[in-house]
């Protein structure tokens, strides 16, 4: 499954449990929802951003998004914390790529992403960072 579907999944249940009354969010929940959702945006940028940056730009900027969620997963406990947790999760991938050529040594399992698995991993930062902003309200 791709980081998007994972995304899509998760937020589903999100909405599930919030539509349900499962979830009920805390005052300090929405706060820390609202800044993670703010930091993603500053990590990847909208949907809108002109043009792509350069990979290396682009894979330091998705890494940026994961420490973002890795921080406040931090912060938090309860199904906050699970959300952010399986945010994380679905855009560990990021943590396999390289930007750089390794040439004909290893590379310790890293990968070169697509050119779409780097616009499938910014779109699913991106919908992270909506429904965060969602919770934060």
């Amino acid at each position: 499954m791709d980081m998007r579907a994972e995304v899509a999944l998760l937020i589903d249940e999100a909405e599930r449990q919030l539509n349900d009354g499962v979830w009920d969010l805390t005052p300090g929940d929405r706060a820390l929802a609202r800044q993670a959702a703010a930091e993603l945006k500053g990590a990847v940028g909208g949907p809108d951003s002109e043009g792509h940056p350069a990979d290396i730009d682009r894979l330091e900027h998705l890494r940026e998004a994961l420490a973002v969620l890795a921080i406040a997963l931090s912060r938090t406990h309860g199904r906050l914390a699970w959300f952010l947790a399986g945010g994380s999760a679905a855009l560990s991938p990021v943590l396999h790529w390289r930007a750089l050529p390794a040439g004909d040594r290893p590379a310790f399992n890293t990968v070169r992403p697509t050119p779409q698995q780097y616009a499938d991993a910014e779109d699913a930062v991106r919908r992270l960072g909506a429904m965060l902003t969602r919770l934060g309200t």
